[in-house]
């Protein structure tokens, strides 16, 4: 029987995972709503990404390779059935004071982003979160400038219309 050979990383693939990856979790976050789901596809993400590292790094900003692969996976992924189990919440949580008010945001927030389509979300978590242009994110989403720009309009009327939303209680007309 034959022992696995060991697995290392490639040169700077465990750097950039190190220092990365929590602001890529967030964008995956931001995208999927869910943890356990943003987890799935950064891990989906990297795994492509460590098979083709001598590449991305060759062609330079490697970052932007893997952000790019972060947003048109989770585009893509409506073409996947997940069938797995859904854990259920813990019983006996412990308790760390008032946190109500910022969970109630963050489930908000949470809410309406579900309630936009995927390619809305994307463009929305692009666009302001990770404070991309309309041309840059049309070229990481594949699509057209005026898509980004209409698409982009749609959801923020979307957002604005959620009475949930305190952040855009000011801009309601």
């Amino acid at each position: 029987m034959q022992r696995p050979r060991e697995l290392t990383p490639p040169e700077g693939f465990a750097e950039f995972v190190a220092t990365r990856s929590a602001a890529l979790l967030r964008s995956a976050w931001l995208l999927t709503g869910d943890a356990g789901r943003a987890e799935d596809l950064l891990q989906t993400v990297l795994a492509d990404a460590w098979r083709r590292w001598a590449t991305i790094t060759a062609l330079g900003h490697p970052e932007a390779y893997v952000r790019k692969a972060l947003f048109t996976t989770y585009v893509s992924w409506w073409r996947r059935r997940w069938r797995g189990e859904i854990p259920s919440p813990p019983t006996d949580e412990p308790e760390y004071g008032d946190m109500a008010g910022e969970s109630a945001n963050r489930d908000a927030l949470r809410r309406a982003l579900a309630r936009l389509t995927r390619q809305q979300r994307a463009i929305v978590v692009l666009r302001y979160a990770e404070d991309l242009t309309v041309q840059r994110t049309a070229e990481v989403l594949g699509c057209s400038y005026s898509t980004v720009k209409v698409q982009a309009s749609r959801a923020l009327r979307t957002l604005r219309a959620d009475p949930n939303l305190e952040l855009f209680a000011a801009w309601r007309a």
